[in-house]
């Protein structure tokens, strides 16, 4: 949704780097930019005023004229204000002394209130809770069936003692207050901790919608009442929010379809207005696509910088520990990396999630954003398809897999034999990297770590191509006392190890075993 938004202003951003001061005509420009990128973003003219006021006056000052790098602090300043505008600080569901917490939805008709709550009561129950939904709404055609669904799929009970209209034609029966107030009952004998009322919406800002909902708040006495919101309706969610505040005082926001390609700036124009803080997030059609609304992260993930802290959450929620452990035990053991252990960790990720939206969260992501559109997820499922066509055998040693066995597997799994051999390959390559990493030998191809195309890795080359060299010497004779000298240092190294150290004392080292490059024996030694 905030991708337009992302490009705008990580462009703006690109025209302050390498300068090593700012005038105020450069500060205009960006300001001026940034304001630009802002309204087009659907953000609300007076937190637009706001918001750039206070970047330029920032960018003026002292903060930036004597910083080492004017640009980068600059770009602070943004993301700074940027966390001021979506709230501040993340703002958690306060818990009632005496449970059941109550929890009351309000939001027009259409905003996903309903699915909301279904998603909402997951995330606690996930969270060690005990959540009862009740189904308030008597008004939407089938709104009462639809919490039930989503109360089975959460494994959340549903209080519904009526059931509400089934088409657009049958006149509303039932009051909701009572059924509301009846549900809190429920919640406190069946000894539930959190009870969430799902309300009836309208089409639009009206007066028996609001005194509804501000009879209900009224029967109920909830400790928290989610304004839920639509982060694709534009300007008017401004104007929406303020009249729920004022009619029913929620005291958080939601917002939902932020996985939409709408422009949804006026949704995080919502915790700037109307002062109350944006607490949840619903990212997805799917029952665990929410989550806890982060100000610092989402400001992060607009500025294109990422975030890792959701990834790494999301990661610890859904990673197998006991895989891991195993994992862990097997490359500390260098056994070999399997087929079977590739599949393991395929299906470790698809746990996780989308691979797109994680690789959205990664720094950078917007760079590479047209790469990762095109990525289809089925990649993975016809990955697992290939390996599941193979024997045990073949995925403990694939090199055994031969033209008529790849011809087998690429029938077994519905796809073209290049793609078995594209996975083979592949994994050639990671199997190499974890043998080389087992051993200590570090990571090819980073810098610092030992490897083919790290430094370690490049020293090692040189070590050994000088030491061919010298070995390759036009008289015979000389070559082979050139060898034994070598050979005897090598056998002098190793007697002087004692046996029941790991790597021998400090007196017994010698340096100039290893044949390292000139000036290592220096700093060894030391």
């Amino acid at each position: 949704m905030f991708n337009s938004l992302s490009d705008r202003l990580t462009a703006t951003f690109k025209n302050l780097r390498g300068k090593g001061r700012l005038t105020e005509a450069d500060i205009d420009a960006t300001v001026r930019e940034i304001r630009r990128a802002l309204l087009d973003a659907d953000v609300a003219v007076p937190v637009v005023r706001a918001f750039t006021a206070s970047v330029k006056e920032r960018a003026l000052g002292l903060e930036v004229s004597q910083a080492l790098n004017p640009g980068q602090q600059v770009v602070k300043i943004v993301n700074e204000e940027l966390v001021g505008i979506l709230g501040g600080e993340t703002r958690r569901i306060r818990l009632a002394k005496n449970p059941p917490t109550v929890i009351m939805l309000a939001g027009l008709q259409g905003a996903g209130k309903t699915t909301l709550a279904g998603k909402l009561s997951k995330w606690l129950k996930g969270q060690g809770h005990s959540p009862l939904l009740v189904a308030a709404d008597l008004q939407r055609p089938n709104a009462v069936r639809q919490l039930q669904v989503n109360g089975e799929r959460a494994g959340v009970p549903v209080y519904a003692p009526h059931p509400g209209v089934s088409s657009e034609f049958e006149a509303a029966t039932g009051d909701p207050v009572a059924v509301a107030r009846q549900g809190v009952a429920e919640a406190r004998t069946r000894l539930h901790d959190v009870v969430i009322v799902d309300t009836a919406g309208r089409l639009g800002v009206d007066a028996e919608l609001m005194q509804q909902a501000a009879d209900i708040r009224a029967a109920i006495s909830p400790d928290e009442v989610l304004f839920v919101i639509d982060a694709m309706i534009g300007q008017d969610a401004v104007n929406t929010a303020l009249a729920f505040n004022e009619g029913v005082d929620f005291t958080g926001v939601v917002l939902t379809k932020l996985d939409g390609d709408a422009r949804g700036g006026a949704a995080l124009s919502v915790a700037s207005v109307t002062g109350k803080p944006v607490m949840f997030a619903s990212t997805g059609e799917g029952l665990g696509d929410f989550e806890l609304f982060h100000p610092d992260r989402m400001a992060s993930r607009i500025l294109d910088m990422g975030d890792i802290l959701t990834l790494i959450e999301q990661a610890e929620q859904s990673w197998d520990k006991d895989e891991a452990a195993r994992m862990a035990k097997k490359f500390a053991d260098q056994e070999d990396f399997t087929l079977d252990d590739f599949l393991a960790q395929m299906q470790q990720i698809r746990n996780m999630g989308s691979m797109k939206k994680m690789l959205m969260m990664m720094p950078g992501a917007a760079g590479m954003r047209e790469q990762l559109e095109n990525f289809d997820e089925r990649e993975i499922d016809r990955v697992e398809a290939i390996v599941r066509s193979m024997t045990p055998h073949e995925r403990l040693a694939p090199k055994i897999i031969n033209g008529s066995r790849r011809a087998r597997i690429a029938r077994g799994s519905g796809v073209h034999v290049s793609e078995v051999n594209g996975l083979l390959e592949r994994f050639g390559q990671a199997q190499k990297m974890m043998r080389k990493m087992a051993s200590g030998g570090g990571i090819p191809g980073m810098p610092g770590m030992a490897g083919p195309g790290g430094f370690g890795g490049q020293r090692k080359k040189a070590a050994a191509a000088k030491g061919k060299k010298k070995a390759r010497s036009g008289n015979p004779a000389k070559a082979a006392q050139e060898l034994a000298a070598a050979e005897a240092r090598r056998s002098a190294a190793r007697s002087a190890a004692p046996t029941g150290a790991a790597f021998g004392n400090a007196g017994d080292f010698d340096p100039a075993s290893l044949n390292l490059p000139k000036g290592f024996e220096k700093f060894l030694g030391k």
